[in-house]
Parts: structure tokens; C-alpha cells; sequence
């Protein structure tokens, strides 16, 4: 093939990126409906329930905006991880080491708080890093092992030294600060921070020199080393940038929505994250429209349970198809992908 056609084809199958993804959300809302009916109900009905518990009014809008906060965060989090090469699965872990830093910080105000998450976050990413650098941990089992180690340091915190002064309940008091809220609505000022961390995020990864070499790493990490890029610096980089951003996510969902910590406070956050990423296609400003996608289908969930007694966890199910319908389209494009 020559030079000009291969480019061709290349430029061909970038633009068809858009559109894969828009196929994988479309089949994942037509499965769900078809899967739904299985409760006896026709799947327009529940896609009118489903529209209307995410969309159908300010109520549902507010919602949906606040569950794609912090899958907007753990999204880029993870988008950050795997384009460096790096499978961080430990959104859910940084995600909670974020609030509860955030928790111990809020005592000094709303900045405080945010930067404690942030790093925290970024130290509990790079647990990960350091057992990879020194024993070559594979950090998809060290991140997975660390989200568990979240949870459980998440309840002897809330059953022990942070638990209420009333002590009635496994959660905490509520938190001495809160990010400010929008006006007279629900949606406080978080998902300002949370669209600013995605267009920084974009930036750097395609507007900086930095961004080019944990971009390269990703790509081919022995063609970067040979061109004098440092990749398990860029691989460190990589993961406390990714821990941050999920560490940010926990302590803007502290301080904006909960203002309290308890038992199964991260909700699958970290998780979802990695399907907001893929559906992206790992692409930060993408990321924002698959947040949005996601949080309206969370929100529209929890309208099925009400309405028509379908468990919200059906939402689960349409991040799984999602995946499975990415990695179909991804094989497709392998076996087209141009030879020079």
C-alpha cells in the first residue's frame, strides 16, 4: 500500500471512531430494553421510564450532572493510565483514599480538602508503582489488591475513629466543609472543577511535550526507551497523575454531595470509570459525553426501580455490553488496520 493510501485508510478509521462508540451506547439502550421487557414490560415503555428518570426534567438533569462528576474524574483517570500503558484498576481504592483525606482536611477549608485528595490519591496510585518498579508487581493485580485494602481501611474508619459522635450509625459526622453549590439547584461547583481537570487533561496529553512521551510509552514503551524517553518515570507520571484525578473524584463527591463518609461510599465509581474510558476511547475531551452518557443512565436506573421495579444494577449490565460491543469493533478495526 503507499504512503498516501495507507495515511488515507489511517484518516478513514480515526473518523470512524465516533460513530463505534455511538453504536456501542446505542446497543447497550437496546439491550437493556430488550432485557428489561423480560419483566414484562414493552421496551418503549422502559425507554420512556428511562429518558425521563435522566433527562425528562430538572430534577432528573441535576441528577444526572452529579453522577458525571466523579465518573467524569474516574474516567480520566483511568484514560491517563492506559495511555501511558498502565492498567490501573484501582480507581475505586485512590477514589476512597481521596475522601477520606478530604474528611481529615476539611477542617481547613474547601482547597485544603481538594488538594488532600489529590494527593492521596496520587500516594495510593503509586503504591502500585513502587511494587511494580520493585518486585514487577503487574499493577493490574496490585491495584485490585489495593482497592480491597480501601475498603476495608474505609470501615474500620467509620466503625472506629471516625465513626459519628452519636454513634449510632458506621459513618461519619458531617464533613466541616462543602463546596459551594450552583445557584439554586443541586449541582454544586465540583463539576466546574471536574470540566477543568478534563480539558487540563487533554492538554497535556496532546498539546505538551510530556504528553507526547507518556503517549509514546504507551504505544510502544521499548520504541520510547530507545528514543531516549524515560519510561518508568513516565510510567510513575502516569499513575499518581491517574490517582490524583480519582483521589479528586472522592473528595469532590465528599464535600458536594454526601459531606459524610459510610460503608460503600466509592458505589462502583472507580469501576465505571474504566467503561466511561473505553467508550472515550481513551480520549480526555470524549470522556466528558461518556460521563454524561453513563450518569444518565445511572440516573435513569434508579427511575426503572421506582417506576417499573427493574433493579437499578441493570446498569451494570449496559457498561458490560458497552465493553463487550468496544472490544467487538476493536477486533474489526485490527483486522483493517493498514500494512505498509
Amino acid at each position: 500500500m503507499t504512503s498516501g493510501g495507507s495515511l488515507a485508510l489511517r484518516f478513514l478509521m480515526a473518523a470512524r471512531r465516533p460513530f463505534i462508540a455511538i453504536g456501542a451506547a446505542s446497543l447497550s439502550i437496546i439491550l437493556l430494553a430488550l432485557a428489561g421487557s423480560l419483566f414484562g414490560h414493552p421496551p418503549g415503555e422502559l425507554l420512556a421510564i428511562l429518558l425521563r428518570g435522566s433527562i425528562g426534567s430538572r430534577f432528573a438533569i441535576e441528577g444526572t450532572l452529579l453522577k458525571s462528576v466523579p465518573l467524569l474524574l474516574t474516567g480520566l483517570s483511568v484514560a491517563i493510565a492506559f495511555r501511558a500503558g498502565v492498567w490501573n484498576i484501582g480507581a475505586e481504592g485512590q477514589f476512597l483514599a481521596g475522601a477520606i483525606a478530604a474528611y481529615l482536611a476539611a477542617p481547613g477549608g474547601i482547597i485544603v480538602a481538594i488538594l488532600a485528595a489529590m494527593i492521596a490519591g496520587a500516594m495510593w496510585a503509586s503504591i502500585a508503582t513502587a511494587m511494580r518498579i520493585w518486585r514487577n508487581a503487574p499493577e493490574v493485580l496490585t491495584t485490585i489488591l489495593l482497592n480491597f485494602i480501601a475498603i476495608h481501611l474505609l470501615g474500620w474508619c467509620v466503625n472506629g475513629p471516625l465513626r459519628e459522635s452519636a454513634g449510632q450509625y458506621p459513618q461519619s459526622d458531617i464533613a466541616l466543609a462543602t463546596l459551594p453549590m450552583l445557584g439554586a439547584t443541586q449541582v454544586h461547583a465540583g463539576i466546574l472543577i471536574a470540566i477543568a481537570v478534563c480539558i487540563a487533561a487533554w492538554f497535556l496529553l496532546y498539546r505538551t511535550a510530556e504528553g507526547l512521551r507518556l503517549r509514546a510509552t504507551g504505544f510502544n514503551a521499548n520504541a520510547a526507551r530507545w528514543a531516549g524517553v524515560n519510561v518508568t518515570a513516565q510510567i510513575a507520571r502516569a499513575m499518581a497523575i491517574s490517582g490524583a484525578m480519582a483521589g479528586l473524584a472522592g473528595g469532590i463527591e465528599l464535600l458536594g454531595v454526601t459531606h459524610r463518609l459510610f460503608e460503600r461510599f466509592a458505589s462502583g465509581y472507580g469501576y465505571s470509570g474504566i467503561a466511561v474510558a473505553l467508550l472515550a476511547q481513551l480520549h480526555p475531551l470524549a470522556t466528558l459525553a461518556s460521563a454524561l452518557f453513563f450518569g444518565a443512565l445511572t440516573t435513569g436506573a434508579g427511575e426503572l426501580q421506582r417506576a417499573a421495579n427493574i433493579s437499578a444494577t441493570i446498569v451494570t449490565f449496559g457498561q458490560a455490553i458497552v465493553i463487550l460491543a468496544l472490544i467487538l469493533f476493536g477486533t474489526w478495526r485490527l483486522k483493517e488496520r493498514p500494512h505498509d
